[in-house]
């Protein structure tokens, strides 16, 4: 188990995707193109309940492809899995999530909430993602890491 810090964080990290603002909410409300590109690399994932309109809820499993990697799964050494419920949803605009990690480790412990806003600029859509509560648990290095491959995978998918 992880020492705590006392103090929990807020992540950001933004990109700017070459897709319509329209074209951004489709790839999060629909769970198999979310699943394509919300797993950071080295990982793939499954969805298990996807509800996205406000107020439902939602549980994913993100799956490590390598037996040999860095950073020790949270729900077991290989996986991560998370429930969520949609707290807001602004079609084209912002999509608010509550996040928790199934785990024993108290280090992931509380609820995250992550917020993903885009705006139309000129060379397409900035897509910025703000993580808010950041369990102590998660490294900042590996979770701005994951944030940025994430980003990439969107405007990827997107392409």
């Amino acid at each position: 188990m992880r020492e705590a810090t006392g103090t929990k964080r807020t992540d950001t990290a933004s990109r700017i995707i070459c897709a319509t603002p329209h074209a951004v909410f489709d790839a999060f409300v629909n769970p198999d193109a979310l699943i394509a590109w919300l797993p950071p690399e080295g990982m793939t994932g499954h969805v298990h309940v996807f509800e996205p309109h406000q107020g439902g809820n939602y549980r994913l499993a993100l799956y490590y492809d390598a037996a040999d990697h860095s950073t020790p799964g949270k729900s077991s050494e290989h996986t991560d899995i998370v429930s969520g419920r949609f707290l807001e949803i602004v079609p084209d605009k912002r999509i608010v999530q509550a996040v928790d990690f199934e785990s024993d480790d108290a280090a992931f412990a509380g609820t995250m909430i992550i917020t993903w806003s885009w705006v139309e600029v000129p060379s397409g859509t900035k897509v910025t993602v703000v993580c808010e509560d950041v369990p102590y648990g998660i490294g900042k290095k590996d979770h701005d890491e994951g944030l940025k491959s994430t980003l990439e995978n969107l405007a990827n998918y997107l392409k």
